[in-house]
């Protein structure tokens, strides 16, 4: 799945940095993974590259300035519309932040860049940047390995939330994109929403993660108080598969490990086809659609372990 050079494994997040803090998580596990080079960042769903000033600023925390990052797409193909990140809020970000936009197309050439240069891509938002490439670009999705967070196939397991399709926000947010990537990319994978369910972010966690370094104490911090706004311990105690404690959950960290071969995630192969019902989204199962494989349990105990070392390897 993972294309590797001199035995580094090179990745490409396409992310919506700034929202949920899992793409901070995701972020850190990726510069402190082993054997594993980040040779890019792009922002999509990015209103005046607001979330590119995010992701510089959790990776000047890291030190690692070195790591391009661009701008990309402000809207939603499908309904122009702007999904605003967290602005102005002292508890998850400097209001001292400016804005980091990028010149027209910036997004697309690093994209480019770098698949050229054999990175795996790993979107971990709305897949706006990845459909306005291949629009652009034609046949590009076809030649490299995409994950991607997001993709409903099969229902949460019991004990776990009922969430249905709806709430599969990165494909629900821009559902055009979502089928030219699912009909483009010739080596898909879909790290689902109803397995990552299964690798919670938990209070009990956050003691060593505040104790990291200063990029760890922000996702700390930042996790902790998403998860009071968002009532994450009332879910965790309605529902017997998930912890009393739970905080977040690590949707997009995990599809960044299944692209780094992680072995915790368990996997199947099948033949799907992107079906759009009264504005929802799913895949379908159809034994003339395209082979994808797609994410189906989590080893969740396994994950953290994995999570927290490579967190505290970003370190400065």
């Amino acid at each position: 799945m993972s294309r590797e050079d001199d035995g580094m494994t090179k990745i490409h997040l396409d992310t919506d940095f700034g929202g949920d803090p899992d793409d901070a998580c995701a972020l850190a596990m990726l510069l402190g993974w082993p054997e594993t080079e980040l040779v890019g960042i792009t922002t999509t769903i990015d209103p005046g590259g607001q979330r590119a000033a995010y992701v510089s600023h959790c990776l000047n925390l890291a030190g690692r300035n070195d790591i391009p990052v661009a701008a990309g797409a402000e809207v939603s193909l499908t309904t122009r519309q702007v999904a605003e990140p967290f602005l102005d809020d002292e508890r998850f970000w400097p209001r001292t932040l400016a804005r980091r936009p990028s010149r027209p197309g910036a997004a697309l050439d690093l994209l480019q860049q770098n698949i050229d240069a054999g990175a795996t891509i790993v979107a971990v938002g709305p897949y706006t940047n990845l459909a306005l490439l291949e629009v652009m670009r034609p046949g590009t999705l076809g030649r490299v390995p995409v994950i991607i967070m997001g993709g409903w196939v099969h229902p949460p397991a019991p004990g776990l939330p009922a969430w249905g399709p709806e709430m599969d926000f990165n494909v629900q947010w821009d559902t055009r994109a979502a089928e030219i990537v699912a009909t483009s990319a010739a080596d898909l994978t879909l790290s689902t929403l109803p397995a990552t369910l299964t690798a919670p972010l938990r209070a009990a966690d956050l003691p060593q993660l505040q104790a990291t370094g200063p990029l760890g104490a922000l996702l700390a911090r930042q996790s902790e108080t998403y998860g009071q706004d968002q009532s994450m311990a009332d879910l965790g105690r309605a529902h017997p598969g998930l912890p009393d404690d739970l905080v977040n959950f690590h949707w997009d960290p995990v599809a960044c490990a299944v692209a780094l071969g992680w072995p915790g995630a368990t996997m199947e192969e099948m033949h799907l086809r992107p079906v759009l019902t009264d504005n929802v989204l799913r895949f379908q199962p159809d034994p003339e659609g395209r082979p994808m494989r797609i994410v189906v349990d989590v080893d969740g105990a396994s994950f953290t372990e994995a999570w927290l070392t490579a967190v505290a390897a970003t370190r400065p």
